[in-house]
């Protein structure tokens, strides 16, 4: 799926496109149930295709079973197929759900919540000449893009993808964001770019805007912990507590503070949703993690933070970076920064098959991409955590 522009991060880019493959789940009855996940080609396809011999005929309401049946620890080592699950159960529940007339909220417990509120997610991009967006570098470029999200959406609060500059640009461009929007909510996330003595002296520089946490500013539990002890910010994650026995390492550590989850990294809408109610149990912060998802696999972040109690904190969501969408109507629409739950059975969003067609044939045209590449620098790679920044890095 087309990008806006393409979007810079600490480890490369998004160049341009998303790249996504769609499952359905049809049952004997022919009802249709829709997945997603993130990748594409042949080998997504495959991996798929191969779970079907396990699942032939197996009951979609049965979703315990589905989970031991694709998730078995033992039978998954060498094979991690805990997105490949997501994508199928996220299909089973649509399919249940239509079966039965209720939303994929209600088979979790019901909605505590009807409309789920979304960052803006700023990304600096480079320019993109077909759709004239992009090229957003400097404080006041970024927080033009952000004035702009801001009018077209709603947004109240405003995420920056940071790393991709030194430390010190982040810092400038988070207090060009606060004097721009002064009542709005602020985070930053550099995707674990810096060690943690750099990350304690940003987390230290900002600590006077309204954060509403300092995400993965760097690697890992002890280090997340290591740099809970200096800052004064809430700290979040989304790549060191992705499953249950990192929650409660998370837990008996108090690294961090917030956890942002993912329908698909979890292995799944329940897995993600079950995360969350440990997290309200401990009394720690929840939020919905965006990984360059479709309609499909926004319809489950929707889902889940409708049944989440203790959502304390807008979602994120790329979904505004995208140029259209595979669901019927077109994409979905953000009112007053948030978007509301699908009222339909299931997941409440129908496969528009022409337009399936039309971006499976761009992908044949244009092919994949390596996500942690970035095209204008062909022989840079990333080593994390950065402590020293090349010219080439940090030339803007």
């Amino acid at each position: 799926m087309p990008l806006e522009a393409p979007l810079r991060h600490a480890t490369g880019a998004h160049w341009g496109r998303f790249i996504r493959t769609i499952v359905e789940v049809v049952t004997d009855e022919g009802i249709v149930g829709l997945g997603e996940l993130g990748g594409g080609g042949e080998s997504a396809e495959a991996a798929v295709r191969g779970l079907l011999p396990y699942l032939k005929g197996h009951d979609p309401l049965q979703l315990e079973q589905l989970r031991w049946k694709i998730m078995n620890p033992t039978a998954s080592l060498y094979n991690n197929r805990l997105q490949l699950h997501a994508a199928i159960e996220m299909a089973c529940l649509d399919a249940a759900g239509r079966k039965l007339g209720i939303r994929a909220c209600d088979l979790l417990g019901g909605a505590v919540r009807e409309r789920v509120p979304f960052a803006s997610y700023i990304f600096y991009r480079f320019a993109d000449a077909g759709t004239g967006r992009g090229g957003e570098t400097s404080p006041d470029q970024i927080v033009a893009h952000a004035r702009q999200l801001v009018a077209e959406h709603g947004f109240t609060t405003h995420k920056l993808k940071g790393g991709v500059f030194p430390p010190d640009h982040d810092v400038e461009v988070m207090r060009a964001l606060a004097a721009a929007f002064p009542d709005d909510r602020l985070r930053l996330d550099p995707n674990a770019a810096w060690s943690v003595e750099e990350a304690i002296r940003v987390g230290q520089a900002i600590e006077g805007l309204k954060n509403d946490y300092f995400e993965d500013p760097t690697w890992g539990l002890e280090g997340m912990r290591r740099l809970r002890q200096f800052v004064r910010i809430p700290t979040a994650t989304n790549t060191v507590v992705v499953n249950f026995e990192q929650l409660a390492a998370n837990i008996r550590l108090e690294a961090i503070d917030v956890v942002l989850l993912d329908t698909t990294f979890w292995g799944g809408l329940r897995q993600a949703h079950k995360a969350g109610l440990v997290l309200e149990t401990f009394q720690y912060g929840a939020s919905v993690h965006s990984s360059g998802e479709l309609g499909i696999q926004l319809a489950s972040m929707l889902h889940l933070g409708a049944a989440l109690p203790n959502l304390g904190f807008a979602a994120d969501a790329h979904y505004h970076h995208l140029t259209d969408d595979v669901i019927k109507g077109g994409k979905m629409r953000y009112v007053d920064g948030a978007i509301a739950v699908p009222a339909g059975p299931g997941l409440g969003v129908e496969l528009d098959r022409d337009k399936l067609m039309q971006y499976a044939e761009y992908y044949r045209e244009v092919g994949g991409y390596a996500y942690d590449r970035d095209p204008t620098r062909p022989d840079w790679y990333a080593v994390l955590p950065e402590q020293r920044w090349a010219a080439a890095r940090s030339a803007r």
